[in-house]
Parts: C-alpha cells; structure tokens; sequence
C-alpha cells in the first residue's frame, strides 16, 4: 500500500461475506470475470452500438447533428455524475445491491430511448441509462479487490478486460447492421433484453462480498470526510490520472469516429470496424499480457512497458498524418499498439490507486470512474468535435493525452519516494 495519510480505520485482513438473502451459486473465478464483464459492457454497447446510427436518428427525430451528439454527451455527463456515487452506496448497502437496482434502471433507460419520439426524450433516457451504467464497472473492481489479494486481483482484472474488450469491437459492427437491416430503435430494444438477462444472471449467481458488520454509514458527513480524504490526496490525483487521460486519448477516436471515418477515410456505418477491431484488439492482447506478467513483474516495470508502446504508437501517428494523407491501414494502426500499452498500464495503476484507502475501496473505485469518465465528457463535448475534421489534429490530441499522463505517472513515483523518505527520517 503506498503511504498516504488518512484518518480512516483500516481493512481487515481477511473480509468474509455476509450470508446472502438466498441460495447463490457461486462462480469459480473465470466464471466470476465473465460476470463482471458482462456488466462492464454495459457502458461501450451504450456508447458504441449506436454511434453508426447518428444519421437516422437525426432523420427521423428531426434534430440537428448538435443535438444528436448531445444525446452522447448528455449519457456521459450523467454516467460520470452518477459513477461518484456507485461505490459509496455500495460500502453502505452492499454490492450486489446496487448492482441490482442499476440493472432495472437501466433497462427502463434502455426501453424509453427504443420509445423516444424526440431528440428531448431521447436525452431524457440517455440520462436514466447514464447513472446506472457506471455500477458494473465502478462495484465489479471493488468485489474483485475484496476477493483477491495482489496478484490474484491483477490477473483477474486483466481478465475481465479481456473479455470486457468484446464489447467496443461488436457494438458498432452490429450496431450498423441493426440500423442497416432494421431501424435504430432495435439497438435499444436489443440493450433491454441483454440487460434483462444480466439482472437474473446476477440474481443467481453474483455473490456480496461486503458483510454487514463492514459496511459504511451513508451520511453526509461520513461521505464528506472520504471524498474529502481521496480527493485530496495527491497520489490519488496523479494515480487516477494515468488511468483517466490514457482513457481520453482512446475515447478521443471513439466520440470522432463518427465524422472522421467518413469524412476522412470514406468509411460508412457498416465499416466501423476499420477503427475499432484493430482498437479491441490491442485491448484484447494487451490484457493477456497483464494478466501473463501478474506476479512476474513489478507494476512499475509493467507501466513503463505500456508507455513505451503508447508513445511508439501516437509518435508514429503524428509524423505519418503530418506527411501523408489519411489511408487505410495506416491511420487505424496505431489504434491497436497504443490500446496494447494503456491495457499493460491499467490494472497497475487502478490497484495502486484502490490501495490508497483500503477500507472504503467502492468509493475510491468511484472516484477513479468519475474522473475518468468527466474526462471523458469532456472529450466528447468539446474535444472531439473541434478535432474530428482533422486526422492530424486527431493524432496531435491522442499525443497530448498520453504526455500529460507519463507526467502524471511520474510525478506519482517521485511522490512517493518522497513520502517513503520522510516515513523513513520520521522512523
């Protein structure tokens, strides 16, 4: 654990799990990533599977390309405000708890965007599918920490990654083939009947990992000391960073990919997949990397990894659209090096940052998700828009991303020799 001040208790050694309301069948530990990333989807099927539909959605909602886009930005505005919450709620009511209730509000998310007859409503849904779409990612590494030690925890992170990385790959191809063959409508219905599936999964088989005698008070001032101790803490900021301009890099592609793929490669709804297999797929095998070096290398040697193949890849990305014009393969390619590095560099720096704060490690998970997906927003509402004309401009802002986050990783590093040192004098 990195040595940050707080004036919170600390984590029992060995937490046990408070006897559940009914019989669940418990999942072995693949069985339990497969889980968890199922619900981690939750958040790319919502984003991506309906990216391809933006020009029908404009057509028969008589909106403007703005207020199309805004139904983006409003999810992700919504899903960062609520993803503050997600784990609090779960130190207090339990994990499975929250994820339960999440489940049933987004499903009535999902079935009113399938029914909005306006761009207005259809911002009004996006919201309901924003505040419950965090609760898989936000609680799912909470239970995965409260389960597994160290090592353990960062094979079966990478784990759920792993499997997680399906996701961006399949939602816009399928996607473009529901707006193709059916209407934009189905990809909300088809999201209603997955997240229908995933809640009696999860009723059957998702275990609560926070027994009663271990939950936190949800009061105002309790919330406001840990807020108050995570955000303020230094290492946190700089941890959660990493993580969250990594992100910002990656998402950049993603909230452009509809203007840039056909204004700059002529690619049409059906052809998402120039973009985001090569994406996934860095995802996808640099995930099985992590979870192979778990145990074998430290995760500072690991993080260091991860950005010698980020910086490979946006170097590259910038002098060939400095030079060139846009072209298939080549400004899809670095997609797939630049994935491979953030994926070695997540599990490293999402543990250390959860270890800050043992005791309430939901809120803290929460805290990484909201910076992370604010970020996000951001990206999508201003970023992408004022750079999606542009593959260089593209490249310019991914390179950005991923300086300001080594600057983040190192300034970590240094703080925390800094703070070993004083710990040692002390001592």
């Amino acid at each position: 654990m990195l040595p940050e001040p707080s004036d919170l208790p600390k984590d029992p050694v060995t937490p046990v799990p408070a006897p559940p309301p009914h019989k669940i069948a418990m999942l072995s530990a693949g069985g339990l990533a497969t889980l968890l990333a199922g619900l981690s989807m939750l958040g790319p099927f919502s984003i991506d599977a309906y990216l391809p539909a933006f020009p029908q959605i404009q057509a028969q909602l008589a909106a403007t390309p703005l207020q199309v886009q805004q139904t983006l930005t409003a999810y992700m505005l919504a899903f960062a405000g609520m993803v503050l919450w997600h784990g609090a709620l779960s130190d207090a009511f339990g994990r499975r708890n929250v994820i339960l209730v999440a489940l049933v509000v987004f499903a009535i998310g999902s079935f009113g965007c399938a029914s909005a007859s306006s761009v207005e409503y259809l911002w009004v849904f996006r919201v309901l599918q924003g505040v419950s779409a965090g609760a898989g990612v936000v609680v799912g590494r909470a239970i995965i920490r409260d389960l597994y030690s160290d090592t353990a925890a960062a094979r079966l992170l990478s784990m759920v990654t792993m499997i997680f990385s399906i996701a961006p790959a399949i939602a816009p191809v399928v996607g473009g083939w529901i707006v193709m063959l059916l209407d934009w409508r189905a990809i909300f219905l088809a999201l209603t009947v997955y997240t229908v599936l995933l809640f009696w999964f999860c009723w059957k088989h998702l275990p609560e990992t926070v027994p009663l005698t271990e939950r936190q008070p949800f009061n105002p001032r309790f919330l406001a000391q840990s807020y108050g101790a995570i955000f303020s803490s230094f290492l946190f900021l700089t941890m959660a960073g990493v993580t969250a301009l990594n992100f910002a890099g990656l998402f950049l592609y993603i909230a452009a990919a509809p203007v840039m793929l056909p204004e700059s490669l002529g690619l049409g709804p059906s052809q998402f997949a120039w973009l985001f297999v090569p994406t996934v797929s860095g995802i996808f095998l640099g995930s099985l990397v992590a979870n192979r070096l778990a145990g074998k290398m430290d995760f500072a040697r690991q993080i260091r990894m991860g950005f010698f193949f980020m910086l490979g890849a946006v170097t590259f990305n910038v002098a060939y659209h400095a030079f060139f014009a846009p072209a298939l393969p080549w400004s899809v390619a670095p997609m797939f090096f630049f994935t491979f590095g953030s994926s070695l560099i997540a599990p490293g720096a999402t543990l250390l940052a959860l270890d800050l704060f043992p005791r309430i490690r939901g809120t803290v998970a929460s805290c990484q998700s909201f910076l992370l997906t604010l970020l996000g927003a951001l990206v999508a509402g201003a970023v992408a828009p004022a750079l999606s004309h542009s593959m260089l401009a593209l490249a310019l802002g991914q390179a950005f991303f991923v300086l300001l986050s080594l600057a983040c990783w190192d300034t970590a590093r240094r703080h925390r020799r800094k703070l070993r040192a004083q710990g040692e004098s002390t001592s």
